[in-house]
């Protein structure tokens, strides 16, 4: 947050009452009670409004002391930031982090206006209202039909190639293509593959391709019953024909998944270890009647409608699985189709009984996104907690620096995943986007992260259509691709990636370097960035941005259903957790 105008000092950390003092004096309340307010360092809150950015003291968060690195309950990998000037950010953490700058350049990690998050997290306005730095801002978001914005006079990069852009959505691949000929808008995602081919054989429409950096998967709630059993996870691993189902509903290019993670060179050391299941119903049959199983029930498949670029026809995909589970198994299941924020936020609390038919999309190009965010010690209750061998061996590989080391802990890792099943990997999916052959810089992102700015449509509107609606705008506490891909155009992170490409390029920092162990990184701000609100960006907005995910305790961290996953999965775990 930011003191940027009137009197008030332009670097201190202007807080309401409301906000909390930030501490880490105890392993078990590393910041204290919210009814203090979030504190700057001493020095800092005695800076005056005559004080210079510059000569403002260093804000750290927490302000007292270090995070407890290692002690419980605290299993977060960030152990403090600091502002030390204004265009100066400090990570501290708690082992190496190789992926440091690859994730920081993900849409969930986008830099808000300090200020203005406070203000209106409270009654979750941010929620459907934004004020970020990038080319696009949001003029209106009409439920149900459009996300309309505009291009920000004011951006301190390369404005907007085309004044306005919509985002549109449908959820079949069949009614976005027939958008997509009429005019009605000028790109979509995930053609499907009959829509590819007729893509490919008009000459007014383009095809851009995606590389299959994504996993379907049939996940298992461990902390139900029917699923505890170590044999009958591994025996549905077994009799899933999986190369069936790539055959016959994936585009070319497509894989069966050997591994829950795309192999090398999408992601390195996705493929260390032994190979997945092969099929064989026989002995998978086998291992159901060793294990006891219920016969006798009917197991849900729950599943949302949304095209993905893992899944391009879901209906179909969990039509197919269940006829596999009742012929190869004797499993009799029924197809529980949720509305896409309900399943999502039921699959995120673990709170759904039988299979989830669910996915994942590379969000940056590095083992732990995939890993760390399914199996990881901060995972959550999405697959019934995770397996403490599994979370060991992927804390190793995420703090190694050393490839060979990374290796070793990859193989155990993958290994133990194909042992305990929590999830039976599918399919890589290949996929692509599709434009009028008039839009000048169309393209597709390995990691669906589109810039529609780069982008000059044939008028003043680019519309792109995608398959489902977004479930807010504040991506912090956001986990879908709709959501992420509406953020991507109007909030922006530290870095960001090359356009079209996986590399981590500089964004709202100049440069982020680290030490020779890669546990304290250093940022350098951009200077002469403004939000869409027209206030500064300094270093104590990605202070402020962070510490609200981060703190349980602070007063912005509310979120839309709280569960700030993505934090969570790929920091370790926040301060002051929650009692489980």
């Amino acid at each position: 947050m930011q003191l940027r105008r009137g009197a008030r000092a332009p670097f201190v950390l202007a807080v309401t009452a409301a906000m909390l003092m930030a501490s880490c004096g105890t392993a078990a309340s590393p910041s204290p009670a919210a009814t203090s307010a979030v504190a700057p360092s001493t020095a800092a809150s005695q800076a005056t409004g005559s004080q210079s950015a510059s000569q403002a003291a260093a804000i750290a968060y927490p302000a007292d002391a270090d995070a407890p690195c290692g002690v419980a309950p605290y299993a977060g990998t960030i152990k403090r930031i600091t502002a030390i000037d204004a265009q100066t950010v400090e990570f501290k953490l708690c082992a190496s982090d190789v992926a440091f700058l690859p994730k920081i350049a993900f849409a969930s990690f986008g830099i808000q206006d300090g200020d203005w998050l406070l203000k209106h997290a409270p009654d979750k306005s941010y929620l459907t209202s934004t004020n970020g730095t990038g080319p696009y801002k949001l003029k209106s978001w009409d439920k149900g039909n459009r996300v309309v914005m505009e291009a920000f006079a004011d951006y301190w990069g390369t404005k907007a190639l085309t004044p306005n852009f919509e985002l549109h959505w449908g959820d079949t691949s069949a009614s976005r293509l027939i958008d997509l000929q009429s005019g009605a808008v000028d790109g979509i995602d995930n053609p499907g593959i009959e829509e590819i081919k007729t893509i490919k054989g008009d000459s007014s429409l383009a095809f851009f391709g995606r590389d299959p950096m994504n996993v379907a998967y049939l996940g298992f709630n461990r902390s139900k019953p029917a699923w505890s059993d170590e044999k009958v996870r591994q025996a549905i691993a077994m009799g899933i024909d999986r190369d069936r189902i790539v055959k016959n509903f994936y585009p070319e290019g497509s894989l069966v998944a050997n591994k829950f993670t795309p192999c090398p060179p999408l992601v390195p050391f996705g493929c260390e270890g032994d190979d997945w299941y092969a099929f064989d119903a026989t002995a998978a049959k086998k291992l159901l009647t060793e294990a006891n199983f219920d016969f006798s029930k009917t197991y849900p498949i729950s599943f949302r409608a949304a095209t993905r670029p893992y899944s391009p026809d879901p209906p179909a995909i969990a039509t197919e699985i269940k006829s596999q589970l009742e012929t190869n198994l004797g499993i009799k299941t029924s197809l529980d189709l949720q509305e896409s924020a309900t399943f999502r936020k039921n699959f995120t609390a673990g709170t759904y009984d039988g299979f989830a038919l669910y996915g994942w999309g590379a969000d940056y190009p590095d083992i732990t996104n995939f890993l760390d965010f399914h199996f990881g010690a901060g995972s959550g209750p999405k697959l019934g907690g995770a397996f403490d061998d599994v979370a060991a061996a992927l804390t190793k590989g995420a703090t190694s620096p050393a490839d060979a080391d990374r290796k070793a802990a990859y193989v155990t890792a993958n290994n133990l995943i194909k042992q305990h099943v929590p999830v039976v990997p599918l399919i890589h999916g290949a996929n692509g986007t599709a434009f009028k052959a008039d839009v000048q810089g169309a393209h597709s992102s390995p990691l669906t992260t589109e810039i529609f700015s780069v982008m000059k449509a044939s008028d003043d509107t680019l519309t792109f259509e995608q398959s489902a609606e977004p479930i807010s705008l504040y991506c912090g506490d956001e986990s879908d691709g709709e959501s992420l891909r509406a953020c991507e155009q109007m909030s922006e992170g530290l870095y960001a990636y090359k356009i079209g490409a996986t590399d981590p390029v500089p964004s709202l920092a100049t440069e982020c370097t680290s030490n020779a162990e890669k546990s304290v990184w250093t940022c350098k701000l951009r200077t002469g960035v403004k939000f869409h609100d027209g206030a500064t960006f300094d270093a104590s907005d990605v202070v402020t941005t962070f510490a609200a995910m981060w703190d349980t305790k602070h007063p912005a961290h509310i979120g839309n259903d709280g569960s700030f996953e993505y934090f969570q999965s790929l920091w370790g775990g926040f301060l002051n957790p929650k009692p489980a």
